[in-house]
């Protein structure tokens, strides 16, 4: 758990750092080019709060509530980094292989008692980080208990098991496609920005021209937070939660090859063999390590 929490503050810092690059060369670069901070520093409080209260009312407008909450546990998310790591997966496929070895040992009705009462089943309570999640640990138990009605041709499972992905998948995506949107309609909110300031300006035409250029900086400085903010901050955040997003579809999606396999009539080393296979190729166990991890499994768990 440690080691999870590690790898979370280590994306987190990820994140802030690229986020400081940014705002130090942008920033650097505009003061060693000789211009103006203090317009800059006069201006952003106005802007910003046009530019970033335009984008959050219209965020707030085109969005449900659920989504509303979605995208603000993803951003969350997104500086957590990836839930699963490598030797996630290894359980994974040791879990399933304990299930899957079950069924084809001791018979489909072996399986119930674990499947109906996961948090009590000694082979679940063997992967507590997988058992913590209910969406994987309802995923495996309700296919698992489709067995037990007959529903065992593969290609039938197999097409359900995508539509049910696929569901989860856009589900999951609501969060990440509305940050996007926001995204890209931040350079246009800081134009009405401007549009605002250079109104401003027209209204104060009789000033010196001194005045009159501090006050149409001023009003830049709205189409650059636009789109400072738009192509620099949200929309890195955004595609940095739909690789996290799709890093967890991938994890359940190994969980629907290894059953498929299994109904397939495979064995259940090669089911979890085909499993590994499919596993992505910087976080998959090597043949051996999964070998000893699953000589190592309680022989009395299957």
């Amino acid at each position: 758990m440690a080691a999870v929490n590690q790898l979370g503050s280590a994306c987190a810092m990820f994140i802030i750092i690229g986020l400081v690059v940014v705002f130090v060369c942008v920033f650097g670069s505009f003061v060693l080019a000789g211009g103006k901070f203090d317009i800059i520093l006069h201006a952003a409080p106005h802007e910003l709060m046009a530019v970033g209260g335009g984008a959050l009312g219209a965020f707030i407008v085109g969005n449900s509530m659920s989504v509303l909450k979605k995208a603000g546990k993803g951003i969350g998310r997104a500086f957590k980094g990836e839930k699963w790591k490598k030797d996630d997966y290894k359980d994974l496929l040791c879990l399933l292989f304990l299930l899957v070895k079950t069924v084809r040992t001791k018979g489909i009705v072996a399986i119930e008692s674990h499947i109906e009462r996961p948090e009590e089943s000694k082979i679940f309570q063997q992967f507590p980080r997988l058992l913590a999640d209910h969406h994987l640990i309802e995923f495996i138990c309700d296919y698992l208990r489709m067995l037990t009605m007959n529903f065992e041709d593969p290609h039938q499972v197999e097409d359900a098991m995508d539509k049910d992905l696929e569901k989860h998948h856009e589900e999951e995506h609501q969060a990440q496609h509305a940050l996007q949107i926001m995204a890209d309609g931040l350079p246009a909110i800081g134009i009405v920005a401007a549009v605002l300031g250079v109104v401003k300006t027209m209204g104060s035409i009789d000033q010196p021209t001194e005045i009159l250029g501090a006050m149409i900086g001023g009003a830049l400085v709205g189409t650059f937070l636009g789109v400072l903010l738009s192509y620099c901050v949200v929309g890195p955040i955004a595609q940095r939660l739909g690789q996290v997003l799709e890093a967890e579809g991938k994890f359940m999606n190994l969980a629907k090859i290894v059953i498929v396999a299994h109904l397939q009539g495979l064995a259940p080393q090669v089911a979890v063999e085909i499993g590994r296979r499919n596993t992505p190729s910087e976080l998959a166990p090597s043949f051996n390590d999964l070998e000893e991890a699953l000589g190592e499994l309680p022989n009395n768990l299957a």
